[in-house]
């Protein structure tokens, strides 16, 4: 080969390497052009390749354009920091979802307290302190949502607002303030009652809802994160008013029933009933009775036959999931779960939490209950036995000091910690807040507790109750209970003097029953009647009550009853519903002891 030719080949060896580092230039230059022209740019590349030496690294420069557009969408992921920035950035945006309300509640920007703030409603009242009155309009849809599910509780509205049952009543109410409790509130006024309301916890007040019952004219004192400070604070402001004084109780925790014994006795002599839903609540009202000190009638909702069923197991069974998912996104399949107590609170959870692939242990004082667990599939263990290898651990009993700190130091880093009992006494929290450990608030709700070391436990709510601190809860199960409440204070504020004296009761079985069959409809159910002869056979009332009252629906509890009737608002709501007014004469459980076990459950008989 002759150096002519030589050189010609270099030269154009040189043209087309110097054509292309331009069309690799080009490329860098408009990475960001379309398919169609970047097709055209490489087209031209391979037609020059053609023409050179195929020593010409014409394919490599090819990826290196096609690896320019890579590194460049690469590039637009964040960096470590960046992703740290993200991170908070996603879970703050997470906080916005608890539920529909929360976006309203947790959103505002206004961080002076309620107390420090002059509001007013629409019809110049001052009577109350919510977050932001104006958030209203957003809460009334809330109400009007929760009305479409709880249409027991509005028939409940409409057949007995005509006669006014508790026209007279001033109730003071102390329970979760949610979009399913101001359906109770709103039935409670149309049926003639004036209600004066707090929240029985700092975390569970949707504010929208707060601020739509005190446009209608409702005096509520409570906002969501309130300190403990403005807790007693907006109780004392509910039942310390001039010119109304309360004559009925409606309590969720015995917070209100207590201010009320301690800081106003007059109040508390003068009420004509009292009642409670939560086991918290109950507790101690048989501790007031067995001590001699309960001078007023009180009604146990919390053990009555559709609280107990409904409420503490469905209810649960759906919202334990919800609550865990919205505050830490865990994947439940494989995890290490130990659910302290298997009553109804703890056998919901612990089926929600098997559907879903955990395995789950429990931990149970009551060998009955214990039994359950393992004819249900659950390993029955001590805490201290399984704390170490735990990736969850929910308590559900009631108690206090269900786990300690000792626990809590022993636990594997990233382990979360929650509570589902009503009260915050079941997971030692104010052990966790000493020097040596750090907390760290990774979302709302939820907090890191690190030690030392640099292990991290994940606390939720500050051990306060879980689904209604961080999530919601069913509404249609809300209906029964808040159904049952509204029976009781009628039957209680119309009970003639005498019927039932200073002491814990139950409601009765037929009044259960009515409940649940205000909700039958829902589900299109329709009961099978007895004949004469069947019912002859059976021993029963062909209208009920159809169980006798020792039957235990799963896990109820024995009692000794006193024959007691119904009183008039109670038996026109029976009767309006087809039932005989010579079928009301019923049996009504009272206390036989006040034997309470360890883990708080409350045993009767």
């Amino acid at each position: 080969m002759t150096d002519a030719v030589v050189d010609g080949k270099l030269e154009l060896v040189k043209q087309a390497t110097k054509y292309v580092k331009e069309t690799e230039n080009v490329a860098e230059k408009y990475s960001a052009m379309t398919v169609s022209k970047n097709s055209d740019m490489n087209m031209n590349v391979g037609e020059l390749q053609s023409a050179a030496f195929t020593a010409v690294p014409t394919l490599k420069s090819v990826k290196k354009i096609q690896f320019a557009e890579d590194k460049q969408e690469f590039q637009k992921y964040p960096t470590k920091a960046g992703r740290r920035s993200l991170s908070r950035s996603i879970s703050q945006s997470s906080t916005d979802s608890y539920s529909s309300a929360a976006s309203y509640s947790d959103s505002s920007d206004d961080e002076t307290s309620p107390r420090d703030k002059a509001q007013a409603n629409s019809k110049g009242s001052s009577d109350f302190c919510v977050k932001n009155v104006k958030q209203a309009e957003f809460g009334r849809r809330e109400i009007e949502i929760a009305e479409q599910d709880m249409s027991a509780l509005i028939s409940l509205r409409k057949r007995a607002q005509g006669e006014k049952p508790l026209a007279g009543a001033k109730i003071v109410g102390c329970t979760h303030i949610t979009a399913q409790t101001a359906v109770l509130i709103e039935t409670l006024v149309a049926l003639g009652a004036q209600c004066r309301w707090t929240a029985c916890n700092i975390y569970s007040t949707q504010n929208e809802v707060a601020a739509a019952l005190a446009e209608t004219g409702v005096p509520v004192f409570a906002w969501k994160g309130e300190s403990e400070d403005d807790f007693w604070w907006c109780i004392d402001r509910c039942v310390n008013t001039e010119g109304w004084q309360a004559n009925m109780i409606l309590d969720d925790g015995g917070d209100l029933t207590h201010w009320v014994y301690k800081k106003h006795p007059s109040v508390f002599k003068k009420a004509q009933g009292i009642v409670e839903e939560s086991v918290t609540g109950v507790h101690r009202l048989y501790q007031l009775s067995k001590a001699g000190k309960l001078c007023v009638p009180a009604m146990n909702v919390n053990d009555s036959v559709t609280k107990q069923k409904f409420d503490n197991l469905y209810c649960c069974r759906e919202s334990i999931l919800d609550g865990l998912k919205r505050t830490t996104d865990v994947m439940f399949g494989g995890k290490q779960v130990v659910v302290c107590g298997y009553g109804e609170v703890g056998k919901g959870c612990c089926s929600a939490l098997k559907a879903l692939g955990a395995i789950v242990c429990i931990t149970e004082i009551d060998p009955i209950c214990a039994l359950q667990g393992c004819m249900d599939g659950f390993r029955v263990v001590k805490l201290n036995e399984v704390i170490r290898q735990m990736d969850l651990v929910i308590t559900c009993t009631g108690n206090k000091n269900v786990v300690t700190r000792e626990q809590l130091d022993r636990m594997k880093n990233g382990c979360i910690v929650c509570n589902m009992g009503h009260s915050n006494t079941e997971i030692d929290v104010a052990s966790l807040r000493s020097p040596e450990l750090t907390w760290e608030r990774v979302r709302s709700q939820v907090d890191h507790v690190i030690w030392p070391d640099g292990k991290r436990v994940v606390l939720l709510a500050e051990g306060r109750l879980l689904n209604l601190s961080c999530s919601t809860v069913p509404t249609f199960v809300l209906s029964i209970t808040a159904t049952t409440q509204a029976l009781a204070l009628i039957e209680l504020f119309n009970a003639p003097e005498g019927r039932y004296k200073q002491d814990v009761y139950l409601l009765p079985k037929k009044m259960d029953e009515y409940v649940a069959s205000l909700h039958l409809s829902n589900f299109d159910a329709h009961l099978t009647e007895l004949s004469d002869e069947q019912a002859k056979y059976m021993g029963l009332n062909k209208n009920g009550p159809f169980k006798p009252n020792y039957y235990r629906y799963g896990e109820m509890l024995a009692h000794t009853h006193t024959h007691l009737t119904y009183s008039l608002p109670v038996t026109f709501l029976l009767v309006s519903s087809g039932i005989r007014t010579s079928d009301l004469s019923v049996t009504s459980p009272t206390l036989l002891t006040t034997r309470v076990p360890a883990a708080g459950k409350i045993a009767l008989g």
